[in-house]
């Protein structure tokens, strides 16, 4: 229903941020990510989610669309839901996230409040199966082979497509992303950041 909102940052409450358009103010539900972008009585842009219940509607609102996937993908993990979602996006961004699932790093998501090892155990082990599977779809070949063209194709080059499979990304969006990224010298966060900036322009 909303793709974003843009307008006055109202009020900026814990794990919510209320932005005026037009004189309606949406009170969007965030990260502590998100609310240390925003400014009240400045212009804010938050990028939504809007959550369907039974009985109330819940609207999510982030400062990037790469957050906005981060947090789709955890709350379609069995178990999750919004507000362990949001505590995960608060303590990790899409980038270190992405590292967690790909090199099973439990604690890295242990560290957000309310989020124990056997949740994080599922949103790896969920998420690293729909890297899987949509790698099988798309023909991205995490082994090192010729699927995807991206030059050199070292264990960090891997780790990062896979990374960025994880986050949602085609196997050809991936290759383009990762061309003319210094991957020999850089941080495996870093050519993760390198490449989410180039295919969020």
């Amino acid at each position: 229903m909303f793709y974003y909102l843009d307008g006055t940052v109202a009020e900026i409450l814990p794990y919510l941020a209320v932005i005026d358009c037009g004189g309606v103010g949406y009170a969007c539900k965030t990260t502590n990510t998100t609310l240390a972008q925003l400014k009240k009585g400045q212009r804010g842009k938050l990028y939504t989610y809007l959550d369907v219940g039974e009985n109330a509607f819940g609207l999510y609102g982030f400062a990037t669309a790469n957050e906005l996937n981060s947090f789709k993908l955890l709350i379609g993990v069995s178990g999750v839901g919004p507000k362990a979602a949001l505590a995960i996006l608060s303590a990790a961004t899409p980038e270190s996230l992405a590292m967690a699932i790909v090199t099973g790093d439990e604690k890295s998501l242990t560290a957000a409040p309310g989020v124990g090892k056997k949740i994080a155990q599922r949103i790896i082990l969920e998420l690293k199966d729909k890297m899987a599977r949509e790698s099988a779809a798309t023909g991205l070949d995490f082994s090192g082979g010729a699927a995807v063209s991206v030059p050199p194709f070292t264990n960090k080059a891997t780790e990062a497509a896979q990374a960025l499979a994880v986050l949602g990304y085609t196997s050809a969006e991936v290759a383009q992303a990762l061309k003319g990224v210094d991957v020999e010298t850089l941080s495996l966060e870093e050519i993760i950041r390198q490449c989410l900036k180039k295919m969020v322009k």
